[in-house]
């Protein structure tokens, strides 16, 4: 099954061919134009989750493509590549509507960041259109599935603060939907219009994450080539959501305090003072209170972030959601993997709702989506669920795609243990970069609520 849909638009056949063979070997089904007028060819006939553009085209330029996918196909996102020194031109097209820009010379790493987020994107979107139809609630509650007492008193608090400059704070498991709250916030809010960026803290080294947020001017660094944007200007007018915050080093949190309090900014290696206009929505899975006792989280950034709190409870305290849950997940990975599975059996159910879930609602999820793949039809039963949850532990037991899965599993969390849960050695260790480290530990639900080391740079 394909990761998303990619249109590559370069006349640059080298730039062309490595970026789509680059993204084909990442799972994404890719397709690439050389010019601007073969690019609206595709277009019109082929639907695509994200396009990569070439700004300085002859005839059709990249901003040409970007006014006609607004116009004519709005679920499209429109990436602009630009050359060296085109940084203004890449802010204008941020403003007309462009998802993101990359400059050349492209660096793998951020166009793969680039292009999971919009497909994570575009997921959420379709999970909102079933809920919709399927639970009949309001479009501004439509990411979730729950009915439990705790998460209506969390949509109340979200119609009260959303729509004014409130600072907000979500706390809970990794796992628990913070990310679904944040939109909400957002959505619900007179910032509806304007862009929501994410930023996952921890997923990222102290220097590379300074540079993400404020930007950087020529030189500031070892490879800073050109000035790059920041998060903060990216988001102007709209909302950033700056997951883990718990893991920001010292160093960034003064920086963070005065960007919250001043709202104001420098980039990396610069001296011109931006201005902010964003509101600010922070999420940890730790106790934040603790952190400020230990020294680790300075107390004047916990009172200055911690005005509206949001707590999202774990999913072992939610048990009568579920059902939904499951049913939820079982139609949206049916119909994607086009497989006929019709339910779950009452087996298999008092099974779901007998387990702890530590991974929270991430990992019902994933348990889910590997039950339809399997099953491809019929009703999902005990046999179908992965181990964790029934408890059966013979590898003879489980599918292929399955006993891989566990025991992928299994190695992370034996490095994890050895490393004391610094992430930097562990990828180390196992011979991958941290990035795709915590990816796979976020899907199989390894990023431990009050482990420190979760998010240190090792």
């Amino acid at each position: 099954m394909s990761e998303g849909s990619v249109l590559v638009v370069d006349d640059d056949f080298l730039i062309r061919d490595s970026l789509s063979e680059m993204l084909r070997l990442e799972g994404y089904e890719v397709e690439a134009a050389q010019s601007g007028h073969e690019a609206l060819r595709r277009l019109a006939s082929h639907t695509y989750d994200v396009v990569f553009t070439d700004i300085n085209m002859r005839e059709v330029t990249g901003f040409d493509i970007l006014r006609e996918v607004n116009l004519k196909y709005p679920e499209t996102q429109v990436v602009l590549i630009t050359g060296f020194g085109e940084v203004q031109t890449a802010v204008q097209a941020i403003k007309q509507g462009a998802y993101d820009y990359v400059q050349k010379p492209l660096a793998d790493d951020n166009i793969k960041m680039i292009v999971r987020r919009v497909t994570e994107q575009k997921r959420l979107a379709e999970e909102n259109r079933y809920l919709r139809q399927r639970l009949g609630m309001r479009p501004k509650f439509a990411n979730f599935v729950g009915q439990d007492d705790k998460i209506k008193r969390a949509f109340e608090v979200i119609e009260a603060i959303a729509d004014t400059k409130t600072t907000v704070m979500i706390t809970g498991e990794s796992g628990t939907g913070k990310t679904l709250i944040a939109r909400a916030v957002h959505y619900n809010s007179s910032r509806r219009n304007g862009p929501f960026v994410e930023v996952s803290c921890g997923a990222l080294p102290e220097t590379l994450l300074e540079s993400e947020l404020f930007g950087h001017v020529e030189g500031s660094f070892t490879g800073a080539t050109s000035d790059k944007i920041g998060k903060f200007e990216l988001a102007h007018g709209g909302t950033i959501f700056l997951d883990e915050i718990n893991t920001a080093s010292p160093g960034l949190q003064v920086k963070l305090l005065r960007a919250i309090q001043e709202r104001e900014f420098e980039r990396v290696g610069g001296t011109e003072t931006f201005s902010l206009d964003v509101r600010f929505i922070l999420a940890t899975n730790l106790d934040l209170r603790e952190s400020v006792e230990d020294g680790t989280f300075r107390k004047d950034l916990f009172y200055r972030v911690n005005v509206v709190p949001i707590h999202m409870p774990p999913l072992r305290e939610r048990v009568g959601d579920i059902p939904l849950l499951a049913e939820h997940f079982l139609r949206l990975y049916a119909r994607q993997s086009r497989c006929a599975v019709a339910g779950v059996t009452p087996e298999a159910m008092a099974r779901l709702q007998q387990y702890a879930w530590p991974g929270n609602v991430r990992e019902l999820e994933n348990a889910i989506e590997a039950a339809v793949v399997l099953r491809k039809e019929g009703m999902i039963d005990v046999r179908d669920l992965p181990a964790t949850i029934t408890g059966k532990g013979e590898p003879g037991q489980l599918p292929l795609k399955a006993a891989l899965l566990r025991a992928e599993r299994d190695i992370i969390e034996n490095a994890l243990h050895v490393n004391n849960w610094r992430r930097q050695p562990t990828a180390a260790m196992l011979e991958i970069d941290r990035t795709t480290l915590f990816k796979k530990m976020r899907f199989h639900g390894l990023v431990r609520e009050g482990v420190a080391g979760d998010g240190d740079e090792g």
